[in-house]
């Protein structure tokens, strides 16, 4: 099986990837962060760091575009090729209104016809693999059968699936039925998305669909970091490992950020997926969520690391 680390906006960026690399590993792709390109310019600053091969010596990478201009695509993707990438991966996927009120990322499903001259066209002018991550629909299930069947007029390299329509975001299950018609007609090498957060989900994925060999996983790492490890050899994320992913990312975020206060929400972020790997954790998080400087941020957490067990 290969794992993928989904791109996760402002929050999987090249100094989180290092760090997670470098703790626990296991990861057979990394995608970034969406870059969104326009007429006017290809990159942001941020979006060009994010990329630039120094800063992810020896992982896996495959940059993620949003756009809905095949010149823009076509452009971005030939810059990366000239960084060294031979593979990016189209956003497809992300349910985000205002990225869908532009016919971005799954908004992009509302117009088959464009999406499929969208596909011809920048086929036809890349030599490099071009992979997609999809959402199956913006508001009926009964979408994806077209959308599918455009997949496969052209020569996707991997098409992710996320099996839920734009207008549920992540709420409710993922519709595996619609992945199980994905399986059964797909010309296209196939990866499965969605909600992969404990071994039990991925043993009832790969159970009822065996021939799919590669995952994609976010939310699921950032609550767990070891939770491909534990899935591959059995072996439970521990307290230590954690306070050293946290306590990396901490310092990391101080030299890469400017102000306590970037650095407050970044860290809260990492709790709000984090702090539920511990019991009793929600007067915890509560705190954390509610503090406002370093020194209160520091004592939150090390009232939870000692007083808490990982579940």
């Amino acid at each position: 099986m290969k794992f993928y680390y989904a791109p996760m906006e402002s929050i999987t960026i090249y100094l989180y990837r290092n760090i997670y690399e470098k703790l626990f590993g296991e990861i057979d792709k990394y995608y970034t962060p969406f870059i969104m390109p326009n007429g006017k310019r290809t990159f942001k600053t941020r979006e060009f760091q994010d990329v630039l091969p120094e800063h992810n010596e020896g992982l896996h990478i495959v940059p993620q575009i949003l756009t809905k201009s095949s010149k823009d695509f076509i452009r971005t993707a030939k810059e990366l090729k000239e960084l060294g990438y031979d593979e990016v991966n189209l956003n497809l996927g992300c349910p985000s209104r205002t990225v869908v009120a532009k016919q971005k990322g799954s908004g992009f499903l509302r117009e088959p016809e464009v999406l499929d001259d969208f596909l011809t066209e920048i086929f036809d002018a890349l030599d490099m693999k071009i992979s997609i991550k999809t959402r199956i629909g913006l508001r009926d299930t009964e979408e994806f059968e077209e959308i599918l069947s455009i997949y496969n007029r052209h020569p996707v390299y991997e098409l992710t699936i996320h099996p839920r329509l734009q207008q549920e975001f992540y709420k409710g299950k993922p519709h595996l039925d619609v992945f199980e018609y994905a399986v059964e007609h797909s010309e296209n090498p196939l990866c499965y998305n969605g909600d992969i957060v404990t071994k039990e989900d991925y043993d009832n994925i790969t159970t009822r669909f065996p021939s799919i060999d590669a995952v994609m996983i976010g939310r699921g790492l950032l609550r767990n970091p070891a939770l491909i490890r534990e899935i591959k050899y059995g072996q439970k994320l521990t307290k230590r490992e954690l306070l050293a992913m946290h306590d990396a990312l901490y310092e990391g975020y101080q030299e890469y950020l400017s102000g306590d206060k970037n650095v407050l929400y970044k860290m809260k972020e990492f709790w709000n997926n984090a702090a539920v790997m511990f019991t009793n954790h929600e007067k915890y998080a509560k705190r954390i969520r509610k503090v406002q400087t370093l020194k209160n941020y520091e004592q939150a957490v090390n009232a939870l690391f000692r007083d808490q067990q990982l579940i």
